[in-house]
């Protein structure tokens, strides 16, 4: 199984350490870059879900390319 946790910078060194020092839970540390990335792919995945569920209406490919 894979969590993600979002951990105070403040305690986030204690949280890292405590976790590699259990032998049956593998923890590395995600860039900014890749946890934002995440963050946002878990809106684009909502969105979608919300979509498919008729709650949102999304934007068509043609209107999204006449935006441009």
């Amino acid at each position: 199984m894979k969590v993600l946790l979002d951990i105070k910078d403040s305690k986030a060194a204690f949280v890292m350490e405590l976790l590699k020092s259990l032998d049956f839970v593998k923890a590395e540390q995600l860039s900014p870059q890749n946890a934002k990335f995440l963050k946002e792919l878990k809106g684009s995945i909502k969105e979608v879900n919300l979509a498919k569920q008729g709650k949102i209406k999304l934007q068509s490919a043609d209107d999204f390319l006449n935006e441009l």
